[in-house]
């Protein structure tokens, strides 16, 4: 951590409304600790955000540099597809790197990105999986069934459960605060989940609603459109897939394998440094 007298600069980003604080880990001046993200992503007590993001330098060769991602409520995210882009394109204009495509380390493995542009990016998010730890009591196909909901688990880098909604009228009236959190808490995934509402709107379209874990209904989520968009061409539809969200539109092409490219854009909104009294309270929280 950095002395009492460094600043702590930070800057806020979005995509399609999701919107994260990046910091640098090397100017940390307090714990990275649950409640320290908390504050942060407060709208009251701290600059507030639906997350954060912060960016060290790489504990390995052939990585740009390490993420580490928190949810609002304090926990870490094993990957974000939204906040991927926004770290991708801030280590873009930060310096970190001059290349179009780089790696980057993060808990859920290496992810690989492209510049395609000023804002946008594809990024390689790997392999999904219908089975995984996230769902250790799974089927083989990955298919179930909870609160009256037939659904599909995902894994592409952090847990996806995503359900199929027979029309978008239906869609739009569902009550996601209500039927989220026990989704989110089911007993089957040890880890919670992230759970995705879609319905096909073409042969290579959907609409989707995201009630992310830890976090709640949000506007965008990166690998919340990847599950929805797996799920969609697991039952025949075609890809790439156009996925839209409340907060705007995703492509994500999905092959034979289940490999999977996310594009999308990401943009700041502007840079801040936090006051000396917020860092003091952030560093008398407690670590973990």
């Amino acid at each position: 951590m950095t002395s009492e007298a460094t600043p702590v600069r930070f800057e806020k980003w979005q995509a399609l409304g999701n919107d994260y604080l990046i910091l640098e880990g090397r100017d940390l001046a307090f714990p990275l600790s649950a409640e320290a993200v908390r504050r942060l992503c407060s709208r009251h007590f701290g600059p507030g955000a639906d997350g954060v993001l912060v960016v060290f330098p790489p504990d390995e060769l052939g990585f740009v540099a390490r993420l580490r991602i928190f949810n609002p409520d304090g926990s870490e995210a094993e990957l974000s597809g939204n906040g991927a882009r926004e770290a991708i394109l801030y280590l873009r204009r930060a310096g970190w790197t001059r290349s179009d495509t780089f790696s980057i380390q993060t808990v859920a493995g290496e992810i690989r990105p492209t510049i395609t542009g000023p804002t946008t990016c594809r990024v390689d998010m790997g392999r999904a999986h219908v089975r995984s730890k996230d769902y250790p009591s799974g089927p083989a196909d990955g298919i179930g069934e909870i609160a009256g909901f037939a659904f599909q688990h995902v894994s592409i880098g952090n847990p996806q459960c995503a359900i199929h909604i027979p029309d978008r009228a239906t869609l739009e009236r569902l009550d996601l605060p209500t039927i989220g959190p026990p989704i989110e808490h089911d007993a089957r995934f040890p880890n919670r989940t992230n759970v995705s509402f879609f319905t096909a709107t073409g042969a290579s379209t959907i609409r989707a609603r995201i009630f992310e874990r830890g976090v709640g209904e949000t506007l965008s989520s990166g690998t919340g459109a990847c599950g929805a968009a797996v799920a969609h061409v697991l039952r025949g539809g075609d890809s790439p897939v156009t996925v839209e969200l409340d907060g705007g539109e995703l492509l994500v092409d999905v092959d034979e394998t289940l490999q999977v490219q996310l594009s999308g854009w990401a943009e700041p909104v502007y840079r801040g440094q936090l006051s000396q009294e917020l860092v003091a309270a952030l560093r008398e929280t407690d670590v973990g």
